[in-house]
C-alpha cells in the first residue's frame, strides 16, 4: 500500500513538472503547430477580435455620443502607431521574444534586469486582466441572454467555473490551438458582420436616428458647434478607448507558429517577418473596420441609458443589436459565439504567460526552477485570476482601466525599444518613432491618471515580482548553474599533465596586485605545496545580472613559466565549483584550490556575490560542492588561507 501511494506520489510529481528541464521540446512543438500566417491570425485574433465584446459599450462609456469620432483617433493610432512599431519589433525579435526582448539587450546589466521586471509586471498585469476581464465579459453575455434561466444568473460562480475550466483546460494541456482559433474567429466575425449590416440597414431605413445623433453630438456641452471642440474632446477621449487595440501585441508573440519560406535563415528568418508584417497589417485593417462601424452603429442605435451598469446593453452592446434586430435565436448563437472567443481569448493570454514567464524569472534566477513548467505556472495564474475577479467583483468596467493600462505601457515599451533601435541610423526613422512614443507616452499618462487602478494592481505585480526574485535569488545563489564544462586543448593538456600527481588550482585575481611569482610563492610557503603542480585560476566576472550561464568555456595560456587558466563567468564561486567538479570526474582524484580570506564585512560581501557575482569566494564555493556532492570524501578540496 506504501509502494503505491509512492508510486503514485511520484507520477504526479513527474506529471506536473513536466516540460521543467525540456525546452528544447517545446520548440520542437512549436515548430510543428506552424501554420501559414492567415491562420496564425487568428490566434491573435481570439484576444484582439474579441474585444468587439466590450469595447463599443466601453467607449460610449468613457466617451458619450463623442465615441465614434475618438474612435476613429484610436484607430490612427493603431495604423500610424503600432502597425509601424510592431513591424519594426518583428524584424528584431523574430522568434516571438517581443519588444522587453530588445530592451533586455539594449539597457544591459542590472538596470535592464530591473527595467525588464517591471514589463513583465505590467505583461502580467495584461495577461491576467486580459482572462478575468474576458472571463467576466463572457458571464455578462450569458446572464443577459432571455433564455438563460434565473438559477443561472449568480455573475461571481459563472465567472469562476469559467476560470476554473480555463485552468483545467491548461492542465489537460493546450493542442490544436490554430485550429479553434481559425473556427471560433471566422463564426464571431461573420456574426459581427452580419450584426454591423443590419445596423446600417435599420440606420438607413430610420435616417432620423442619424440626425438625432448629430443633433446631441454638435449641441453637447463640451463641443457647442465648434469642429475644433469636437476634435479636442475627441482626442482628449480616446486614450480611454485604448482597450481597442488590445490584443494587437500578441501578433508578435505569436510568430513562431507562421511557416516562413522553406530557405529562410534559422537566426533571421525573412520570410516568417515577411507573413508576420502580413498578419499585423490584415489584423489591424479588419479590427479598424469593425471598430468604427460597430461605435458607429451602437451609439446611433442604442438609447444612451441602456449602456450604464445593469442595463441590457452594458458590456454586450453589438448582443444587444444582434437580440433586437435579429430575434433571439440569432442573438442567442451571437451570445454563444462571443462566450466562446472571450473564454478563449483568456487561453491566449494564459499562453502569453506561459511563454513569458519562463523565458525571463529563471534565467535571471528570480523564479525557481518549477517556473520553468507549465502546470504549476496555471495553477499560480488560476490563483491570481480568481483574487482579481473577486477584487473587481467580476465587473467588466471595473477592470478596463487595470486593462488598458497593461496593454497601453507594453505598448508603450515597444514604441521605446524601436526608437532606440534606429537611434544612430537614419534621422527620419528616428523621428517618425520618437513622435510615436510621445503618442503613446502621451497616451498612457492620460488613460493612467483618468483611471489609477491599473497601476496599483501593475504596482502590486511589479512589488510582487521584485520582492519573491530577490528572495529567489538569494536561496538559489548557492546552485551550480554551469551544466557543461569546455576545456581548450592547452588548457586539457594542464589538467591531463597535472593529474599525474595532483590538480591544484591557485585562484588569482585577473589584474591584480600580486604578479604570479609572488602569488605562487605565497602559496608554496602558507600550504607546503610544490610549485611546479601550481595551476593558476582567473575568473573574470561578466554581467553578473545573468543567472543562467549553462557554458563554461575554459582556455589555458603560459605566462613566462606559470601554467593559467581563464575564463568568464557571471558569478566566480560558481564557475570555481563547476571546473573543480569537472576536474574531479574527467581525472577521478579530488583537485584543490587554494584561495585567500577577504577583509571586509561577511555581509557586504554576501550582498556583493548576489548583485556583483564576487565577494567571499572561499566559503561560497565550499557551499556550493557541499550541495551537490554530499560525500566529503568525494568533494573537492577548498583551502584558504
Amino acid at each position: 500500500m506504501v509502494s503505491s501511494t509512492k508510486k503514485f506520489k511520484h507520477r504526479l510529481t513527474v506529471w506536473f513538472l513536466e516540460g521543467m528541464k525540456d525546452s528544447q521540446r517545446r520548440v520542437e512543438v512549436v515548430r510543428r503547430e506552424q501554420d501559414s500566417w492567415y491562420k496564425v491570425m487568428c490566434l491573435t485574433g481570439v484576444d484582439y477580435f474579441s474585444s468587439l465584446g466590450y469595447a463599443p459599450g466601453l467607449a460610449f462609456i468613457a466617451a458619450g455620443v463623442l465615441s465614434p469620432i475618438a474612435t476613429i483617433f484610436l484607430v490612427l493610432l493603431t495604423l500610424l502607431g503600432a502597425l509601424p512599431v510592431y513591424s519594426k519589433v518583428a524584424a528584431k525579435s523574430p522568434h516571438g521574444q517581443g519588444s522587453i526582448y530588445m530592451l533586455e539587450n539594449l539597457i544591459p546589466g542590472w538596470l535592464g534586469k530591473v527595467f525588464v521586471l517591471c514589463l513583465l509586471g505590467f505583461a502580467a498585469t495584461d495577461f491576467i486582466i486580459t482572462i478575468t476581464l474576458s472571463a467576466a465579459d463572457a458571464t455578462t453575455h450569458i446572464i443577459q441572454n432571455p433564455w438563460v434561466p434565473v438559477y443561472m444568473q449568480h455573475r461571481m460562480i459563472l465567472t469562476f467555473f469559467m476560470l476554473a475550466l480555463l485552468g483545467g483546460f491548461y492542465l489537460k494541456g493546450f493542442r490544436s490551438a490554430i485550429g479553434v482559433s481559425v473556427v471560433l474567429v471566422s463564426i464571431y466575425l461573420t456574426l459581427n458582420a452580419l450584426v454591423v449590416g443590419v445596423a446600417f440597414i435599420e440606420i438607413s431605413r430610420q435616417p432620423w436616428l442619424l440626425q438625432n445623433w448629430q443633433n446631441l453630438l454638435w449641441h453637447d456641452n463640451r463641443v457647442n458647434g465648434s469642429i475644433f471642440k469636437l476634435l479636442g474632446y475627441s482626442c482628449l477621449f480616446f486614450p480611454k478607448l485604448a482597450l481597442g487595440m488590445s490584443g494587437f501585441e500578441t501578433g508578435v508573440a505569436v510568430m513562431p507558429h507562421i511557416k516562413g519560406d522553406a530557405d529562410d535563415d534559422p537566426n533571421h528568418p525573412r520570410g516568417r517577418i515577411r507573413y508576420s508584417r502580413w498578419l499585423l497589417r490584415t489584423a489591424a485593417a479588419i479590427m479598424s473596420l469593425f471598430l468604427i462601424s460597430t461605435s458607429f452603429a451602437t451609439t446611433v442605435l442604442i438609447p444612451q441609458v441602456l449602456f450604464q451598469p445593469g442595463e441590457a446593453a452594458n458590456g454586450r452592446a453589438l448582443a444587444y443589436l444582434a437580440h433586437i434586430y435579429l430575434g433571439h435565436q440569432i442573438g442567442t448563437v451571437y451570445d454563444i459565439s462571443t462566450v466562446l472567443i472571450l473564454w478563449f481569448a483568456g487561453a491566449s493570454a494564459m499562453a502569453g504567460l506561459l511563454s513569458l514567464v519562463p523565458q525571463y524569472l529563471p534565467r535571471y534566477g528570480m523564479a525557481p526552477e518549477w517556473a520553468r513548467a507549465t502546470r504549476p505556472l496555471v495553477v499560480f495564474c488560476t490563483l491570481v485570476a480568481f483574487a482579481v475577479t473577486w477584487l473587481f467583483e467580476a465587473d467588466v468596467d471595473a477592470q478596463a482601466g487595470a486593462y488598458a493600462t497593461g496593454v497601453l505601457v507594453i505598448m508603450t515599451s515597444a514604441a521605446i525599444a524601436c526608437t532606440l533601435s534606429v537611434w544612430r541610423k537614419k534621422k527620419v526613422q528616428r523621428i517618425v518613432f520618437s513622435f510615436i512614443t510621445f503618442i503613446f507616452v502621451y497616451t498612457t499618462v492620460v488613460n493612467t491618471f483618468e483611471r489609477p487602478d491599473g497601476l496599483r494592481i501593475a504596482s502590486f505585480f511589479i512589488a510582487a515580482m521584485l520582492i519573491t526574485s530577490l528572495v529567489s535569488r538569494v536561496r538559489r545563489s548557492t546552485e551550480l548553474r554551469v551544466k557543461t564544462v569546455v576545456l581548450d586543448p592547452v588548457a586539457e593538456e594542464f589538467i591531463s599533465e597535472a593529474s599525474k600527481k595532483a590538480v591544484r588550482l591557485l585562484a588569482h585575481r585577473p589584474g591584480g596586485p600580486s604578479d604570479y611569482a609572488t602569488k605562487a610563492a605565497e602559496c608554496v610557503k602558507l600550504h607546503n605545496i610544490p610549485q611546479d603542480q601550481i595551476i593558476f585560476l582567473e575568473i573574470s566576472v561578466s554581467d553578473a545580472s545573468d543567472f543562467d550561464d549553462e557554458i563554461l568555456s575554459v582556455s589555458g595560456a603560459m605566462e613566462g613559466s606559470y601554467k593559467v587558466l581563464r575564463c568568464e563567468s557571471p558569478a566566480v564561486p560558481n564557475a570555481m565549483a563547476a571546473l573543480l567538479l569537472y576536474i574531479r570526474d574527467k581525472t577521478h582524484k579530488q583537485p584543490h584550490v587554494y584561495l585567500g580570506w577577504t577583509e571586509g564585512n561577511p555581509i557586504m560581501y554576501i550582498l556583493k556575490y548576489l548583485f556583483v557575482g564576487e565577494g567571499e569566494t572561499a566559503p561560497l564555493t565550499r557551499e556550493i560542492l557541499r550541495e551537490v556532492e554530499h560525500d566529503p570524501t568525494k568533494r573537492p578540496r577548498v583551502h584558504v588561507g
